[in-house]
């Protein structure tokens, strides 16, 4: 899954997609897509994360509390 980083607006992919959808996790394990070389895995704050359309992450997604 690719995501779109907002201070960069490159976009990142996503290695571990559970890691995502948790909300009890604040970062995720990802890496750049740019440049001609492959980038090297990081962490990343899920609160510098969009989808590729500007659309922010749900509230499911990044909020413990969050009632269903």
């Amino acid at each position: 899954m690719f995501l779109k980083h907002n201070q960069s607006s490159d976009l990142l992919e996503i290695l571990n997609v559970a890691e995502l959808f948790d909300p009890f996790k604040a970062e995720v394990a990802g890496r750049f897509h740019c440049g001609e070389e492959m980038q090297d895995p990081a962490q990343y704050a899920k609160s510098e994360l969009v989808f590729p359309s500007g659309e922010s992450l749900p509230r499911c997604w990044v909020d413990s509390h969050y009632n269903k």
